[in-house]
């Protein structure tokens, strides 16, 4: 079956990324990734949760909102009660982000990344991590101290990946290849190449082993990708800080 744009199964869809999107946060980016969608916010607030006040450690949090026409068929605006979708989705960006964040060179501030979806089709929590770890980046410059520990220990991306029905593996599934693959998986993983999450899933039948490693090698080289272009989106100005310990 043939994809979008005639891509093959191994290629992403387009991706479009840009830092300092926004005027007012700390940190900002704008990714797209086909269709989809996504503007990643990051404030830096001089205050953490309870449980971390003394320690001298701060903490990374997420908030993900869609709007309600980024989607093909309207979804509800999410007003007095937060779906269950999407406090799975924030979590897991905040997972994915604290991975590779030093708390202590944050020192006692939260640094909290909001992504809104304004269009979605497709891999709107991978380009959410993937943008947002621009929007860290940015927010922790604005808190580094020459000398000390930049906050960012590694790069860290996210893409998804699964079997269309005719068995066949695809990199980067939109709205319509997601919906009826056999299985999808997201993954996310840092430049080092170590796993932060994998979330897979036989939608409609089970998969071996051998099913699962070449969907991960798909997924690997596609987020090389993708942090290829995270590095130059951030430039020279602050490619260089990610991982600095002095």
């Amino acid at each position: 079956m043939p994809r979008q744009n005639n891509r093959k199964s191994n290629e992403m869809r387009e991706v479009f990324l840009q830092r300092r999107y926004q005027m007012y946060p700390h940190g900002s980016a704008y990714i797209e990734i086909g269709n989809t969608k996504v503007i990643c916010a990051a404030t830096v607030e001089d205050k953490v949760p309870q449980f971390l006040k003394g320690t001298g450690t701060g903490w990374v949090t997420a908030e993900y909102s869609m709007l309600p026409s980024a989607p093909i068929l309207r979804a509800p605006r999410e007003v007095k009660r937060m779906s269950g979708r999407t406090m799975e989705i924030q979590r897991l960006i905040g997972r994915s982000l604290r991975a590779v964040t030093d708390m202590a060179a944050i020192g006692e501030r939260t640094i909290t990344i909001d992504c809104d979806v304004i269009q979605a089709d497709g891999g709107t929590r991978t380009a959410s991590i993937t943008g947002a770890f621009v929007a860290l980046v940015e927010a922790c410059e604005t808190i580094y101290e020459v000398g000390k520990v930049f906050p960012v220990k590694n790069f860290v991306a996210a893409i998804s990946a699964g079997i269309s029905p005719d068995g066949e593996k695809l990199l980067d599934l939109c709205y319509d290849e997601d919906s009826n693959a056999l299985a999808d998986c997201n993954v996310v993983m840092t430049d080092s190449g170590e796993f932060i999450e994998v979330q897979i899933t036989g939608e409609k039948k089970s998969f071996t082993r051998v099913d699962f490693n070449e969907i991960l090698d798909l997924a690997e080289s596609g987020i090389n990708q993708l942090i290829d272009l995270q590095k130059d989106a951030l430039g020279r100005d602050l490619v260089w800080r990610v991982g600095r310990i002095d």
